[in-house]
């Protein structure tokens, strides 16, 4: 049985469940980020924070971003979305647009969509050799590897929806002037291609999940489970990357003014 076979996609959260637990979670990564950024303890800068998010279209990837970021400093983070690479882009490495947008020691930046394109979009849509997609695997566990190794938490959601979930989620877009705009006529018709993708994906998953940055699978077909659980589980890569750096994880008490 493949990882998404595995994931229980009937998960859920009520209301007052999800508020309750969102207030709690999102406390503790604004005090996680300030410690990084030497805002808080002992001042010293921590390493830089990465999060990515990959995932069907209409996964839920932009609503998490938002309960992730929302509730910080703006001057403490960057979002970057990426699309199908330029024509100037497309003459570098495949991973050089996004050398630039890396966070540096107490940094941090949240991509929406990365380098995981060579092994998806670009392989099932044919933008890439199976020669070139083939060997992004390694090259991205290369790349990552470094990139911990240097100062930077590493952290990779995959957020995954059934077929239904992302129809019924496509017609909601269709039938709302103010969220059209995010449909387009290639979201339609990669519907076809969803097992291709998800072939892509386990493939993807089994050969770049590493120790220094594993992914973690979301199941997504509740929007207020799938914020949650990425939330929650944010945090505690955060705590995870801050041990392996050396740096002192503040504790949840603190949170509440004990400093015992």
């Amino acid at each position: 049985m493949t990882i998404l076979d595995k994931l229980d996609m009937t998960q859920r959260l009520d209301r007052e469940t999800y508020y309750k637990r969102l207030d709690i979670a999102q406390r503790r990564l604004l005090q996680l980020r300030l410690h990084l950024g030497g805002q808080l303890g002992s001042g010293d800068v921590g390493p830089g924070l990465l999060v990515v998010f990959e995932g069907p279209d209409a996964a839920g990837k932009g609503g998490a971003i938002k309960v992730v970021v929302g509730h910080l400093d703006p001057r403490h983070y960057e979002v970057i979305s990426y699309a199908a690479p330029t024509l100037a882009e497309k003459r570098h490495h495949f991973m050089w647009r996004f050398f630039r947008d890396l966070p540096g020691l107490g940094e941090m930046a949240v991509f929406d969509r990365s380098w995981y394109g060579r092994v998806l979009v670009e392989r099932i849509e044919g933008f890439a050799s199976k020669a070139e997609w083939s060997r992004a695997y390694q090259a991205i566990v290369d790349f990552e590897e470094s990139l911990v190794t240097e100062g930077v938490i590493l952290v990779k959601f995959w957020m995954q929806i059934s077929d239904d979930e992302q129809l019924r989620r496509f017609e909601g877009r269709a039938a709302d002037p103010l969220k059209r705009w995010k449909l387009t006529p290639e979201d339609w018709r990669n519907r076809e291609r969803n097992r291709e993708y998800d072939g892509a994906a386990e493939e993807m998953f089994a050969k770049t999940d590493h120790a220094l940055a594993p992914w973690d699978v979301i199941a997504a077909e509740q929007k207020r489970f799938a914020r949650i659980s990425a939330l929650e589980t944010l945090n505690r890569r955060i705590a995870e990357g801050m041990k392996r750096w050396g740096a002192e994880v503040p504790t949840v008490e603190a949170l509440n003014g004990d400093t015992s």
